[in-house]
């Protein structure tokens, strides 16, 4: 039996070619479709919202756990502050991820947020390891010093989404000043 070879076809590249054209490689945060959306949608407004209140809620938490390691006081206020901080990391984990889909059409792990929504994780798996343990009695010290290592997870993650959000405005502003029409002109 022979085998006869047979030419290369160009047919292999030039479809590799043509999906790389449908999936332009991605310049900045947002697309012009992806910020409309991101513009329109209700979703926005419940981030925009649950954000500063998270960051108040853990704020107030972070006192009350502190007041307690420093004087044996406030130990049922410190786990109530922690509980109520999880549950409002929980929520916008999940307005979070609903936001994305309608955005990004995807429900986490966009390319645009891909780490941000990563350190998310680490940040409930603390928040939820402090539950678990105040479920089964672990020593309240053990479960303020977990607690904090929790918010200083979470204020890293929350610097990542604030520069994040920075990025994209400058982005936003780059974009506006580059449509702008040219003045032409001068003085004579």
């Amino acid at each position: 039996m022979t085998v006869v070879p047979t030419p290369p076809t160009t047919a292999a590249p030039a479809v590799a070619s043509a999906a790389a054209s449908k999936h332009p490689p991605r310049r900045g945060l947002y697309t012009p479709e992806e910020r409309r959306r991101r513009d329109e949608t209700r979703w926005t407004l419940v981030q925009g919202v649950l954000a500063p209140v998270q960051f108040l809620v853990m704020a107030v938490s972070v006192v009350l756990v502190l007041r307690y390691l420093r004087t044996g006081d406030g130990l049922a206020a410190a786990h109530i502050s922690i509980v109520i901080k999880t549950l409002v990391l929980f929520t916008i984990m999940v307005t979070g991820a609903i936001w994305e889909k309608v955005v990004f059409g995807q429900y986490l792990f966009h390319e645009s947020f891909f780490w941000e929504d990563v350190v998310s994780f680490g940040v409930i798996a603390l928040h939820t390891a402090y539950l678990v343990g105040l479920a089964q009695a672990w020593s309240p010290r053990s479960l303020m010093v977990l607690a904090l290592v929790a918010y200083a997870a979470y204020t890293i993650n929350a610097v990542q989404f604030l520069l994040k959000l920075r990025a994209a405005r400058r982005e936003e502003q780059a974009s506006r000043v580059a449509t702008l029409p040219v003045m032409a002109g001068g003085h004579s």
